[in-house]
């Protein structure tokens, strides 16, 4: 028995791309010698389709799709996963085709209703098992989140289910795979039974699906393991229900993991949206080298300009550093320096603003200049704005409205600061791109005369910890300080984290790469009266 692993990039919408390509990878997978083809969770919409799941019209358009996938698969038998209307119900589904009619229907049970995830707004959730024969072996589906459960997959097995095969829609998130192998590991030790995992690749606005694909053995052995970040198509041999030994994807360090997600995130992000490129501000600093290397490996040189916008506070080596890189890259780059503008501004305000001292507001001015240099390029050429912020600066505040947070699609929003030197150091281990200086350097703003980063933030090191332990682990500020950090640092922190939920809930969407984001997993009030003297004592 040959069974095919469609490892697709789905787009949310395109239900007439979404069938084509299922055509198509079944197609591949039948001259191959395949008599059974799996497609992703909800590969006829793609994932999530969110609220588009509450229009008739939409779900209506998934029926008569999934009535064209019978028309156009005869010769094979294909599992699609696929909306599925009921009454005034609707299921997150898969469908057995086989012969040009559906021969079964399976409704998801568990729908997470956690994280990036919110299915119970839509779905109601299935009881019933489905087990079918190919080829004399009694097949199982399960969709997703059912694996992550214990009931489903035994549910199956009392149905006679010698092998499960998993339809998911996954998101990446730092050193996830492992904890894919893990769960599914405990569900294979529960049922003795092979799993065939299907994952769906591809960006859809801040979430990205990474693939990789795996087969497990009835004792949990990984017999085939398809590549991260990569659409392909693999077939899986099989003795009777027992998988045969295939090729295994080498491991991704994490920094090669993010990266590859990052680029694959921005990459559809443009493309799926019509966008012809990119235009970014390039200042000399880390983000931006980060942000332009990614850019340039994500869509080519000819898709990325690079802007330059020096100021009388810019040093010298930003300008050299940033003229280098975008020389090594070949990237169209622009100097357009706004001196003269921030003294227009400044003449324009100096009535207003009388003899108060520079402070925030002229070095916010600078930062809203450049935003609006950047998105006039954006409006009269088509590219969209990628800023360059990195989450560090984004959780507590260190951005400006309507300046750096001007654009988009934020690409670093969700990469701390610490890991923005890691990914730099990976990506030049490949090929120096990023002039050393850049990365050797301290970080600064350069809004103003011999201004530092640590200025104003304790140690990236330190405010790093401090964010993953509140922002991700949610964590008191007792549990924080007895991880060794400064009781005055914590306090500090978490105070301009929840201070500056405003400005993130106006950031553009970015990659989301850890498991606790600034989107769609962290939902807190704006408008919020927290008493920190009492809330932060001991």
């Amino acid at each position: 028995m040959k069974i095919a692993i469609a490892q697709m990039n789905c787009m949310v919408g395109d239900i007439a791309g979404n069938v084509a390509q299922i055509i198509a990878y079944t197609q591949r997978a039948k001259s191959q010698g395949a008599t059974l083809v799996v497609t992703p969770e909800l590969s006829l919409c793609g994932y999530p389709p969110e609220d588009l799941l509450l229009r008739d019209d939409f779900l209506q358009a998934c029926a008569r799709a999934l009535n064209k996938l019978c028309d156009e698969t005869q010769g094979v038998t294909l599992i699609v996963g696929h909306p599925h209307q009921v009454g005034e119900l609707c299921y997150n589904a898969a469908s057995v085709i086989q012969d040009g009619k559906i021969l079964a229907t399976y409704h998801k049970h568990a729908l997470p209703n956690y994280s990036v995830f919110d299915e119970k707004r839509y779905f109601a959730a299935g009881e019933h098992a489905l087990v079918f024969e190919h080829q004399s072996i009694k097949i199982g589906v399960l969709i997703c989140a059912d694996v992550w459960e214990t009931a489903p997959a035994l549910k199956a097995k009392a149905a006679g289910a010698q092998l499960l095969i998993a339809l998911n829609a996954s998101p990446f998130h730092i050193e996830k795979h492992r904890t894919r192998l893990e769960v599914l590991r405990e569900r294979v030790a529960e049922t003795t039974l092979p799993i065939f995992y299907v994952n769906m690749v591809g960006g859809q606005d801040e979430l990205v699906f990474d693939g990789g694909s795996f087969v497990l053995s009835d004792t949990g052995t990984i017999t085939h393991h398809l590549n991260t970040f990569e659409h392909e198509i693999a077939i899986v041999d099989f003795q009777s229900a027992k998988p045969l030994a295939g090729r295994i994807a080498p491991h991704l360090s994490v920094e090669a993991s993010v990266y590859q997600a990052l680029t694959l995130g921005l990459r559809d992000y443009v493309r799926k949206n019509g966008f012809p490129g990119v235009v970014l501000g390039l200042s000399g600093g880390i983000d931006s080298a980060l942000t332009l290397a990614i850019a340039v490996d994500a869509l080519g040189a000819e898709h990325v300009h690079a802007v330059l916008m020096s100021s009388e506070f810019t040093a010298n080596m930003s300008v050299e550093d940033a003229v280098e890189m975008a020389n090594i890259l070949g990237v169209k780059h622009s100097l357009i320096p706004i001196a003269t503008l921030f003294e227009q501004f400044r003449s324009a305000l100096s009535t207003e603003f009388a003899e108060l001292p520079f402070d925030t507001t002229e070095e916010n001015l600078q930062a809203r200049i450049r935003g609006m240099l950047l998105m006039a390029l954006s409006n009269k050429f088509g590219s969209i704005v990628v800023t360059t912020g990195n989450k560090s600066e984004m959780a507590v505040g260190y951005c400006t409205l309507y300046g750096d947070m001007a654009g988009g699609f934020a690409l670093l929003k969700d990469v701390p600061k610490t890991l923005v030197y890691k990914l730099s150091q990976y990506r030049n281990s490949l090929s120096q791109v990023i002039p050393q200086r850049i990365i050797t350097r301290p970080p600064s703003a350069e809004l103003r005369e011999n201004q530092l980063d640590q200025d104003s933030l304790p140690p990236y090191e330190i405010l790093d910890g401090i964010i993953e332990a509140y922002v991700e682990d949610d964590l008191s500020r007792a549990e924080i300080i007895a991880l060794g950090y400064q009781a005055a640092d914590v306090s500090r922190v978490m105070k301009l984290i929840d201070r500056n939920e405003y400005k993130r809930r106006q950031a553009p969407v970015g990659v989301r790469i850890t498991d606790r984001g600034f989107g769609k997993d962290r939902r807190y009030p704006i408008t919020v009266k927290l008493d920190f003297d009492t809330l932060f004592t001991e």
